[in-house]
């Protein structure tokens, strides 16, 4: 009953939407414009800082990662433009797709978090891999993951295959190659959103368990990334650190393109170019990336959050000692929940947590 109702009102808000007879240039513009993307920032992240010193660390990570992406491309392919390498990075391809690969990659990778200690995993859970279903196709990865009062229901890894109706050329750039996925289930699963609802589910604090904010979340899942490449997650295989920092580039550019498209008169066009030229995507790629920044501006939360962690992790370090085990860091860091990133630097290192200026 709920169902029809849901699905009646869809239609009529269809039907009304065909009456209205506004073409797409009489619409608002999507852009936020500088004051409500700083609010936005304020009111969801208790992130305070300005947006040109925001744009500034973007920059700055955009560049780390495309120099490191240099030096792994001249290691896996001397003599080739950085383009090619990742094409033939790209081109290694699991024959049985991307869902099967994964399902392999899960059990490595679980193993992988056990054997280098980074950090420890509750009792219970588990996750399916499955093929997107068809109106859940605008980003080509997620995971669904039980709430913390679902009992018995298993994670669920979504990844998405290309869309029929492109050409042939197109859906076979669109899957991603092996190394490529490889960071996609870092991030999805292990260490990434699947151990950190494990632990935010079992939260001491009902806030805590109810409410995971986007830059917590996807900060951790991001920084999970890089945190098993420096754990050395493929021994020092160029070919993997290709996939590591393709995802991490694609991550920068959502970054920088947020700040453009709303607070700098970026245009989807525009936006489309970055993604294609700074993170290296195939044209259907980039197309979705830049049309998600219209409805998502948010997203530069990936990498706003990580960020906020590697900073952290350093803070809380020299305050330690430079011993200190990244698994006890890990273990404190993911018994808050999911709060803003400020609220758990100043409960981690309390009055040295430091002002706003001292996120990043």
């Amino acid at each position: 009953a709920a169902n029809a109702a849901a699905a009646a009102a869809l239609r009529e808000l269809d039907a009304r939407l065909a009456r209205s007879g506004n073409s797409p240039s009489e619409e608002p513009g999507f852009a936020l414009g500088a004051e409500r993307f700083a609010a936005m920032l304020r009111a969801t992240e208790r992130v305070d800082l300005p947006l040109d010193r925001l744009k500034r660390a973007g920059e700055e990570e955009l560049r780390r990662n495309l120099e490191a992406l240099r030096e792994a491309a001249g290691r896996y392919a001397p003599g080739t433009t950085v383009e090619e390498a990742i094409a033939r990075a790209q081109g290694d391809k699991p024959a049985d797709g991307p869902v099967a690969e994964a399902r392999r990659q899960m059990e490595t990778l679980r193993a992988f978090v056990v054997e280098r200690d980074l950090a420890g995993i509750p009792a219970g859970g588990s996750v399916r891999i499955e093929e997107a279903p068809p109106y859940q196709r605008w980003n080509s990865a997620y995971i669904d993951i039980p709430g913390p009062f679902d009992r018995d229901l298993p994670a669920i890894y979504y990844i998405a295959p290309p869309d029929p109706a492109w050409s042939p050329a197109e859906r076979a750039a669109y899957l991603p190659g092996r190394t490529e996925l490889l960071f996609t289930t870092v991030h999805e699963a292990w260490p990434g959103h699947f151990l950190q609802f494990l632990h935010s589910n079992r939260a001491a604090s009902p806030v805590g368990r109810l409410f995971v904010g986007y830059g917590f979340a996807e900060g951790w899942a991001h920084y999970a990334e890089e945190l098993v490449w420096e754990a050395g997650l493929g021994d020092g295989d160029p070919a993997v650190r290709i996939g590591q920092l393709q995802n991490a580039l694609l991550r920068n550019v959502r970054y920088l393109v947020a700040l453009g498209l709303h607070t700098e008169g970026m245009t989807l066009e525009e936006a489309e170019r970055r993604f294609r030229e700074q993170a290296f995507l195939d044209a259907q790629s980039a197309r979705q990336q830049a049309s998600r920044g219209a409805f998502d501006p948010a997203y530069l939360n990936y990498t706003l959050g990580k960020l906020i962690l590697r900073k952290l992790r350093a803070d809380w370090m020299a305050a330690r000692g430079a011993g200190s085990a990244l698994r006890t860091f890990h273990d404190r860091l993911l018994s808050f929940g999911g709060p803003p990133l400020p609220l758990v630097r100043r409960a981690m290192l309390g009055e040295t947590g430091g002002s706003d200026a001292d996120l990043l």
